[in-house]
């Protein structure tokens, strides 16, 4: 195991361990940032979770260390189970540069994470349809209708995620009534 991945195992899911650590030296050192990408295949569950911490921490700043990964990313976060992994590749997918084949497949998972038991999976996945919809005006035009059902019928933290990507949406169409 990569000294990097050693750093993100040991203890359980309830911590993020050495993530943050992970995350530093990465940032400082890009080359390694297969390493950590590679935690998302470990056979430790924790390694995952804390891998999948990283690259979305790692990818807020570093965005384009995704592009060698997108395929391979794609693959694992529609193939796992992990709750963990899935609201963290939520946040990761909208900063994937993706064809339309692509974003085809990246909104199929994240609809699929609708269904997921867990809230912040769910949560985090309504936010990701909204942003990988939001430079497409078709798309977010049949975006809207289901945010605005997950907002009425959704778990309190979706409620509220959807209340506030509504509000967002309210300035533009007023921007662009006001503009006619």
């Amino acid at each position: 195991m990569h000294p990097l991945l050693k750093k993100l195992s040991g203890g359980d899911r309830r911590s993020i361990g050495g993530s943050n650590e992970v995350v530093t030296h990465v940032l400082a050192h890009p080359a390694n940032f297969r390493y950590v990408f590679a935690g998302l295949a470990a056979d430790d569950p924790v390694v995952r979770m804390r891998a999948a911490d990283a690259i979305e921490k790692i990818t807020a700043r570093r965005p384009e260390l995704l592009r060698p990964y997108k395929r391979k990313l794609l693959a694992i976060v529609g193939s796992t189970n992990q709750q963990e992994i899935r609201w963290h590749a939520a946040l990761i997918m909208p900063r994937l540069e993706l064809t339309a084949k692509e974003l085809a497949v990246a909104l199929d998972i994240l609809f699929d994470y609708l269904r997921d038991k867990s809230s912040i999976v769910k949560t985090w996945a309504m936010q990701a349809i909204w942003d990988l919809a939001a430079t497409d005006a078709k798309l977010k035009s049949q975006i809207t209708p289901l945010i605005e059902e997950l907002t009425q019928v959704g778990t309190a933290a979706m409620r509220a995620r959807g209340r506030k990507i509504l509000r967002q949406q309210k300035p533009a169409l007023s921007r662009r009534v006001r503009a006619v």
